[in-house]
C-alpha cells in the first residue's frame, strides 16, 4: 500500500464515524510475476497460507483496521477492481465513492474530504 501512513491517519481521525477494513487481495508485484527490483520479496499465492505469511508483513507496519484476506479466486478483487490497490467508501451497503486504482490514482484525501462532510 503505497500511502499507508495516510491510510492509518484516515483511520485515527475518523474512526468515531466509520469502520476501515482492508482486504489482502493477490499481489500485484509478485517476484515470480511482475515485480519491482526495490519490491518486498512475495510471490505469487498459490494457496490461502501463501496469501496469510505475504498480508502478515502488511501486519507488521500495524495497520489500525482489521486485514482480511480475498479468495483465492479472487472474488473481491474482481468484484470491485482492485488490482494493484484501490479505495471504497461504502454506506449503508452502497458505494459512495469508488478511487481510482493504485498506486498513481490512489488518493486517500478524497475519502478524508468526504469523511469531513460527514461529521
Amino acid at each position: 500500500m503505497l500511502k499507508f501512513d495516510e491510510f492509518n491517519k484516515l483511520i485515527k481521525d475518523f474512526s468515531p464515524i466509520a469502520d476501515f477494513l482492508i482486504i489482502y487481495i493477490e499481489e500485484a508485484h509478485a517476484v515470480d510475476g511482475w515485480a519491482f527490483k526495490n519490491n518486498v520479496v512475495i510471490k505469487n499465492h498459490r494457496s490461502l497460507e501463501d496469501r496469510k505469511i505475504a498480508a502478515q508483513l502488511l501486519q507488521k507496519k500495524n495497520p489500525l483496521c482489521p486485514v482480511v484476506l480475498d479468495t483465492m479466486e479472487n472474488l473481491s478483487s474482481s468484484k470491485y477492481a482492485a488490482m494493484p490497490e484501490r479505495l471504497y467508501l461504502l454506506q449503508g451497503g452502497k458505494v459512495i465513492y469508488k478511487g481510482g486504482a493504485g498506486p498513481w490514482n490512489y488518493h486517500p484525501q478524497e475519502i478524508r474530504a468526504i469523511l469531513e462532510k460527514m461529521k
